[in-house]
């Protein structure tokens, strides 16, 4: 079979097939859950091999790829929530070395994500605020063609991903919501997890309701014992969800009071094709096509799989004039 980064005999703009990037399914990527007859529910994203093949795609520094990995993680947690067809993605622009992070996740599951890094203005930094810079982060449901897209937005606050996170959620939302989010190389290849907390109405899964102190005592009990996850336990592909969330919050709450929903899969979610990258193409000038081509090729590179489609200079026609 041919290679779908290769011209072909199929007119570009037919050729709709995927590159050869892995094909890979986590079957249980989201678990969620919520703390019965409490105020609390929430989701335990473990990307597993998913996040190997997501990251090790980009020959990103450690620093970057951790970043990389809290981001998909995150997403694919606040995506879970979705109740419609569509996607939600993550999108920080800053000042900093990393100047644009990316991740989004559709309501089936389908993750992909990049950084895109200037390593020369990289250093020694490590923590989140220093690699982003200034800036802004934005959260963006995309509901299809036929449904207005909602954007939140707020300005780059906090040393880490999650407290960044933190903000928005106090700011745009309005929701007591907080996550805590591990990335990191293991034996195993790099692993990503994200542990998602939301406040929701006083009893929880149950019909009781509870009066404002006794809610408010169990959502703080909730934060604190999540609190106490380590990046070890998210990203140890031997822990089940079932066994950390019992870890986490049996002890306080009792195994038979954290109530599991059915698990929700993620997937290998670049969706670039020849078609999607050859219409990109028709958007440029003539001149500038000739100055992309090198001996008669166009290479153009996918950001979020890394892979470079080569199409012939001859074969593309310019829609912004002569071709």
């Amino acid at each position: 079979m041919a290679d779908a980064t290769d011209p072909s005999e199929m007119p570009d703009f037919l050729n709709h097939e995927r590159p050869p990037v892995p094909d890979i399914v986590v079957a249980r990527g989201v678990q969620p859950f919520f703390l019965d007859g409490r105020p609390v529910r929430g989701r335990l994203v473990r990307l597993g091999p998913l996040a190997e093949a997501l990251i090790g795609r980009h020959d990103n520094p450690p620093a970057v790829a951790t970043l990389l990995g809290q981001a998909l993680a995150l997403t694919a947690g606040l995506a879970a929530a979705l109740k419609y067809k569509g996607s939600f993605s993550l999108q920080a622009k800053g000042e900093g070395p990393v100047g644009m992070l990316l991740a989004d996740c559709t309501d089936e599951g389908a993750l992909r994500g990049h950084a895109r890094v200037d390593a020369g203005a990289l250093g020694d930094a490590t923590a989140a605020d220093a690699l982003l810079g200034k800036g802004y982060l934005a959260f963006t449901c995309d509901q299809g063609p036929d449904m207005d897209r909602y954007q939140g937005m707020v300005a780059i606050e906090g040393a880490s991903l999650s407290e960044m996170t933190a903000r928005y959620f106090d700011t745009s939302e309005q929701l007591a919501a907080r996550v805590w989010l591990a990335a990191g190389p293991t034996p195993a290849g790099w692993r990503a997890s994200a542990l998602v907390l939301e406040r929701i109405a006083a009893g929880g899964g149950s019909e009781a309701v509870l009066e404002p102190e006794i809610a408010d005592d169990a959502w703080t009990t909730a934060l604190a014992l999540a609190g106490t996850v380590t990046d070890a336990e998210l990203l140890d592909d031997s822990l089940s969800a079932e066994r950390l969330l019992t870890r986490l919050f049996g002890g306080e709450f009792g195994a038979e009071g954290i109530a599991l929903g059915r698990p929700r899969p993620l997937s290998y979610g670049c969706r670039c094709s020849r078609a999607r990258l050859a219409q990109l193409l028709t958007g440029f000038p003539a001149d500038d096509l000739d100055h992309m081509a090198e001996e008669g090729v166009i290479t153009m590179t996918c950001e979020f799989c890394n892979l470079g489609f080569r199409f012939d200079r001859t074969e593309v026609r310019s829609g912004a004039g002569r071709a």
